[in-house]
């Protein structure tokens, strides 16, 4: 009796040639080591800390007092009928989404050149990890801000829409997006020009006082400031998020696809850069 013959498998490992070479399957596949790095930032965020993960609440309420008292104290910069304090909490916690996608990404080369130069795996699982764990953290803050909403809607501070809810998700999509292509990009970047890493904190808090946090946009009036200010990609979503939580802010849908168009662009360029770089970067970092 003749013996089976076994399947031969063959496994070929070749260098990527194209500069937009995003396999989404492979990265599916690795979808564990995600979720693992994903707990990694996050409990490292806050490990060896006095307080550890009570920092979650109170760097945004901390912020939101420091805000309220300078913004709306001193400088007397209103809240369109929000409560003082619910509008920065509110504010900080879609702020400081965005912000810890783009600065937590901005290190994915140099922060992993260990692990990168010692086993493979695609390399774009962490910066999905960076941006999942930054929308745990803003679910947890959430929380804060839920218990201070919840208040205000009782007493009848604010009226929130709440059918706009929904909307709120697809914000976190939006600008978790916008955050991971503008931090691939600068990590990228990183790898050679190391001034970058310095000034990323330095950018990242001017952006935040070229978007509409600390202020609302009936604060511009209709001149050209707010038009700058509207092309500003964070801003739209933003604005949807005040909308749905607040009841406060207005959606205007030219410049939301404005914002998703240049979110597109963002993440098409970072993903090429990312995929070029990565080829390289032990040689240089």
């Amino acid at each position: 009796m003749a013996q089976a013959t076994k399947p031969t498998y063959h496994t070929h490992i070749s260098a990527r040639h194209r500069w937009f070479d995003l396999n989404l399957k492979e990265v599916w596949q690795y979808r564990d080591l995600i979720a693992l790095f994903t707990r990694r930032t996050f409990v490292l965020t806050y490990k060896q800390t006095v307080l550890g993960p009570a920092w979650i609440f109170l760097n945004p309420l901390i912020s939101s007092i420091i805000y309220a008292f300078v913004f709306g104290g001193i400088a007397g910069i209103g809240t369109d009928g929000v409560p003082t304090i619910l509008f920065y909490l509110c504010s900080n916690a879609i702020w400081i989404f965005f912000s810890s996608c783009v600065t937590k990404n901005a290190s994915t080369f140099t922060a992993n050149a260990g692990v990168f130069g010692k086993v493979y795996f695609p390399r774009l699982t962490i910066p999905v990890s960076n941006v999942l764990a930054s929308i745990i953290q803003f679910f947890v803050q959430m929380l804060l801000v839920v218990v201070f909403l919840a208040y205000f809607v009782a007493v009848g501070a604010v009226h929130p829409h709440w059918e706009a809810w929904p909307l709120v998700l697809l914000v976190l999509v939006h600008l978790g997006l916008l955050g991971l292509g503008c931090g691939i990009i600068i990590s990228s970047l990183t790898t050679k020009y190391r001034d970058l890493a310095i000034l990323v904190t330095f950018g990242v808090q001017l952006w935040m006082y070229a978007t509409p946090i600390v202020y609302p946009m009936s604060q511009l009036g209709a001149g050209w400031m707010r038009t700058v200010l509207m092309v500003n990609p964070v801003t739209a979503p933003v604005e949807v998020f005040r909308y749905a939580v607040l009841g406060q802010g207005t959606i205007m849908p030219g410049y939301l696809a404005l914002s998703w168009a240049v979110t597109a662009a963002v993440v098409v360029i970072g993903v090429m850069i990312f995929n070029r770089v990565e080829k390289t970067f032990m040689d240089t970092v």
